[in-house]
């Protein structure tokens, strides 16, 4: 694992145990006072901060999710299904991830599509990345300009996902956070 996918894994960790604190229907419209690490919810995005080590992140649940297999639409369990944006003291770009709610077919991508724009992340596990700083820079880019982001993955069990994501409020929730770990 590089030291990029170990910070990643790291700040999922942490977003996914503050938000299991919330309950998971509840945390877009949880106030303040109902977590230590919650500092702000922009609409469809959640911003917490922590401070060992200091992250601070912007976090989303679909707003639409779709599973197939055989091109039929199926019920699957999934855990939770997040996507984030992490920063930390001195990086230069906030680090984008993923979490699926379920491990992803071993050496598979999740396809982004942003208003007609396509990005790729990789996967390890139950988590998706962007590979690079530069590939992060672009997706958050999009993201800012975009309305929705819909992404797109396969699972270990052969289950295509589809999760659509409201960016209504991201460009608010990310200048928040970023300030926050300045």
């Amino acid at each position: 694992m590089t030291n990029r996918t170990l910070r990643g894994a790291l700040a999922l960790t942490v977003a996914l145990l503050t938000m299991a604190q919330l309950g998971a229907p509840a945390f877009a419209q949880t106030t303040a006072g109902t977590s230590d690490n919650l500092v702000t919810t922009k609409t469809a995005w959640a911003v917490f901060a922590d401070g060992n080590p200091k992250e601070c992140w912007g976090v989303s649940k679909p707003k639409e999710t779709v599973n197939t297999r055989d091109g039929k639409e199926v019920s699957v369990k999934r855990s939770d299904i997040l996507l984030f944006v992490t920063f930390r003291p001195g990086q230069a770009v906030g680090e984008t991830s993923f979490a699926g709610g379920y491990p992803f077919a071993e050496g598979s991508t999740v396809e982004v599509v942003i208003d007609g724009a396509t990005f790729e992340m990789t996967t390890k596990g139950e988590y998706a990345w962007a590979a690079s700083v530069e590939d992060d820079a672009k997706l958050l880019a999009a993201m800012q300009k975009g309305a929705e982001a819909t992404l797109t993955a396969r699972s270990a069990k052969g289950t295509q996902t589809k999760d659509t994501f409201s960016l209504s409020g991201f460009t608010a929730a990310m200048t928040e956070a970023e300030g926050q770990c300045k």
